[in-house]
C-alpha cells in the first residue's frame, strides 16, 4: 500500500482503494522511475481528483491553518521536475523556497543519506560525531570563519546569532553596566518566525499579531548608509543584520558601498556585522557565498535553506573573535547537527563548491536574466527583472497571484516575494537552460492574466 493510501485510509475511505486501481510507474524523459509513494492515473482522472481533494480536505481537519496552500498535491520529483497525485507535470522554479539546490532525488544526496542513514542517524551533541565535525571543516575552510554553530534552520540560526551577538558585547564590555544590547535591521528584511528572529523581520503583518516581540530593534532603509552609520557609531548597536541579497523581501541587492560602510562603522563601534545568506547563500549568486562579490567580510553568517539538499539543518559561522566569547551551556540544540543531516550536507557542499558548478550558475543566471528581459520587458506590467544568479526577480505593477496560478496551471511552479508583486524564481541550481526557456516561455503566455485580474 503506497502511503498516500495508509494516510487516507485511516483518514478517510479512499476511492482509489475501492476501485482497485492498479499501481503504475511515472514516466520520466529518458527513464523510468518507480514511485512507491502514490498511484498514478491518466492527469484529470475522477479518482485521482478525487484523492487530492480528499487529502485537501483532511488537511483543513487535522493542520493549523498557518499555510495559504497552492491546490495541488506533491508526490514525487525527478531533477527540476515535481509531480502532483494527480499524474500532472511542474516545472519546479521554487526549488522547496531556494532549498533543493541539487533538485529532487540527486544520487549523490540519496547515496549519502542511505549510507548514513544506514549506519548511524542521531546521537545528540552530548557525543562527538564525525560527519558534524567534517562538514564545519568544509565551512570553515571555504569561508571567512573560524567556528560553526549548527542549528535546525534559519530561524534558529538567527536566533543562535542573536544570543552571539548580546553576549558577545557582555564578554567584550565587562566593566560596563548596559553593553550594547540593540540591533538594525532593514526594510523589505526577513530573518524568521521566531520571536527574536522575528522581531528582525520589517513586515508589521508577520510582527503584529505577536506582540510584544523581542524589544531594542531599529529599522532603517535597506541602503540607507547615513542612517545606518550614525545609528551605529551612537553606540548602543549590538549587532547589524543585513541580508547581502534580500529574498522574501523582493530580490534586493546590496551595494558594495553600503556593506563596506556598514563594516567600517560597526569596527569603530565594537559592533558585529551578521550577514543573513539563509536564502542567498550556497552557491545560489553563482558564488558560493554571496558576500564574495563584494570582498566585505561578517563577523557572523547565518546558513540553512540548501545546506542539506532538503533536510532540516541551519549554520552560524563565526569568526574567533565572536567566538570566544561562547562558552559550555550558553547555547545548545537536540537534534542539530546530526550525522544524518551533515551527511546529506557533505554532499551538497562538495558538489556545489566546485568552481565548474559554480561558473553554470553565473552563466544560467545571466542567461535566464536575458531572455526575461527579452521576452517579458515590453509587458506594461513588468517595472523591472533583477537579481544575480539564479535567484531573480520579476516585478509587476499589480499582484502576481493572478500569475501564479495561471503558471501552476501551465505547469510552471513560481513564488511571490516583496508586497506580493515581485515573481521569485530560485529553481534548482542543476536547472538547465532549455528549461530555463520553458519557463520563461510559461511566464510570457501566462502574463496576459493580469490584465483580466487588474480589470476586474
Amino acid at each position: 500500500m503506497s502511503s498516500i493510501h495508509l494516510f487516507l485510509n485511516r483518514s478517510i475511505t479512499s476511492p482509489a482503494a475501492e476501485a482497485g486501481i492498479r499501481r503504475r510507474r511515472i514516466p520520466f524523459p529518458g527513464r523510468v522511475i518507480a514511485c512507491a509513494t502514490v498511484d498514478v492515473r491518466p492527469p484529470g482522472s475522477t479518482a485521482a481528483a478525487t484523492e487530492a481533494a480528499a487529502v485537501m480536505a483532511a488537511e483543513a481537519r487535522v493542520l493549523v491553518g498557518t499555510y495559504a496552500r497552492a491546490p495541488a498535491v506533491l508526490v514525487s520529483g525527478k531533477g527540476c521536475k515535481l509531480y502532483d497525485v494527480e499524474g500532472r507535470e511542474y516545472l519546479d522554479m521554487t526549488s522547496g523556497i531556494a532549498v533543493n539546490a541539487l533538485g529532487h532525488g540527486d544520487p549523490d544526496w540519496v547515496r549519502a543519506v542511505t549510507e548514513q542513514a544506514n549506519v548511524l542517524a542521531h546521537v545528540s551533541n552530548v557525543y562527538y560525531s564525525v560527519p558534524q565535525v567534517e562538514l564545519a571543516k568544509r565551512l570553515v575552510d571555504s569561508s571567512f570563519a573560524d567556528r560553526v554553530f549548527f542549528s535546525n534552520s534559519g530561524t534558529e540560526a538567527n536566533e543562535a546569532a542573536i544570543k552571539f551577538a548580546r553576549k558577545f558585547q557582555k564578554f567584550s564590555n565587562p566593566d560596563v553596566k548596559q553593553p550594547p544590547a540593540e540591533f538594525i535591521s532593514f526594510s523589505n528584511s526577513f530573518h524568521g518566525r521566531t520571536m527574536g528572529a522575528l522581531a528582525l523581520t520589517s513586515k508589521e503583518q508577520y510582527r503584529t499579531p505577536f506582540e510584544p516581540v523581542m524589544p531594542g530593534v531599529t529599522f532603517l532603509e535597506y541602503g540607507n548608509i547615513q542612517a545606518a552609520v550614525e545609528l551605529i557609531r551612537a553606540g548602543k548597536i549590538a549587532a547589524v543584520f543585513v541580508e547581502p541579497i534580500q529574498g522574501e523581501g523582493g530580490i534586493y541587492t546590496a551595494t558594495k558601498e553600503f556593506l563596506q560602510a556598514l563594516r567600517s562603522a560597526c569596527d569603530d563601534a565594537g559592533s558585529l556585522l551578521v550577514y543573513d545568506e539563509v536564502q542567498c547563500g550556497l552557491g545560489r549568486t553563482g558564488l558560493l557565498w554571496a558576500y564574495e562579490a563584494y570582498g566585505v567580510f561578517p563577523d557572523i553568517m547565518t546558513l540553512a535553506k540548501p545546506l542539506a539538499g532538503g533536510l532540516p539543518i541551519g549554520a552560524v559561522l563565526l569568526t574567533e573573535k565572536v567566538a570566544s566569547a561562547i562558552k559550555y551551556g550558553d547555547h545548545g540544540s537536540t537534534f542539530a547537527g546530526g550525522p544524518l543531516i551533515c551527511a546529506a550536507a557533505i554532499a551538497v557542499l562538495d558538489k556545489i563548491s566546485k568552481p565548474v558548478f559554480l561558473a553554470s550558475v553565473s552563466k544560467k543566471g545571466k542567461y535566464f536574466k536575458e531572455i526575461l528581459i527579452q521576452k517579458l520587458g515590453g509587458n506594461s506590467h513588468v517595472r523591472e527583472v533583477r537579481g544575480t544568479g539564479l535567484i531573480v526577480g520579476v516585478e509587476l505593477d499589480v499582484s502576481a497571484s493572478a500569475l501564479v496560478d495561471a503558471c501552476r496551471n501551465s505547469g510552471l511552479l513560481i513564488l511571490t516575494a516583496g508586497k506580493g508583486n515581485v515573481v521569485r524564481l530560485v529553481p534548482p541550481l542543476v536547472i538547465s537552460e532549455g528549461e530555463l526557456d520553458h519557463a520563461a516561455e510559461i511566464l510570457l503566455e501566462c502574463l496576459p492574466v493580469l490584465d483580466q485580474s487588474n480589470s476586474n
